[in-house]
């Protein structure tokens, strides 16, 4: 004989099913705020402690003419390459002096030590962070990925100038590349591994 339900014991359960549906809702909303929040507190801790700000995207940009030359003023630019992959990678000088407008180059090596190919891509990073929208590159290894054979060395050019609009108190930028590798089959080399800020010795070409 088939039961009747009682309509007495189906509201409160009804009443507990809608508690529930919107303590659940507000979990999500706040969960989605939590996550959207991050992104803005994670680049306001880059611009208090001084971390390299990540730049996603490089654009290639034109050569300034030579009236755009500031020789009132000198901006030191610091080199730094980190590997994260199957090679050694450095650039080729420590730091130099510029002048706004000024084109400069200047050379990063790296060095394949495994025995077949490997596909690769180096993703710039600034400090301070302010800087990246005033370092304005030509030419740059980072435009395009790098393919190098078994054990190839490879010399690979930055090519640049300093917007002179950069505001005046900065004096110094520093320029940093980690080189991971796309799609490696060598999954044991997972972590970054700094492998120097510069040659002792380079020029800037």
């Amino acid at each position: 004989m088939k039961r009747s339900s009682d309509p007495d014991q189906e509201q409160p359960e009804r009443g507990l099913n809608r508690v529930m549906l919107r303590k659940l809702v507000v979990v999500a909303v706040l969960m989605f705020g939590f996550g959207y929040a991050l992104i803005p507190v994670y680049r306001k801790i880059c611009e208090v402690t001084g971390v390299n700000f990540l730049t996603p995207k490089d654009v290639t940009v034109e050569a300034p003419a030579n009236s755009q030359v500031d020789k009132s003023r000198v901006v030191t630019v610091e080199f730094d390459g980190n590997a994260q992959g199957p090679w050694r990678f450095r650039p080729t000088v420590a730091s130099l002096q510029v002048h706004p407008g000024e084109m400069t180059q200047v050379t990063y090596e790296v060095v394949n030590t495994q025995a077949r190919n490997v596909d690769a891509q180096a993703i710039p990073s600034y400090a301070p962070q302010q800087s990246a929208a005033f370092f304005k590159k030509v030419e740059c290894f980072c435009f395009t990925q790098q393919t190098l054979g078994p054990n190839q060395a490879k010399q690979m050019p930055v090519v640049f100038y300093i917007d002179p609009k950069l505001p005046k108190d900065v004096t110094t930028i520093t320029l940093s590349y980690t080189f991971f590798e796309i799609n490696g089959k060598d999954k044991t080399a997972k972590s970054t591994v700094p492998t120097g800020s510069a040659a002792s010795a380079g020029s800037a070409g």
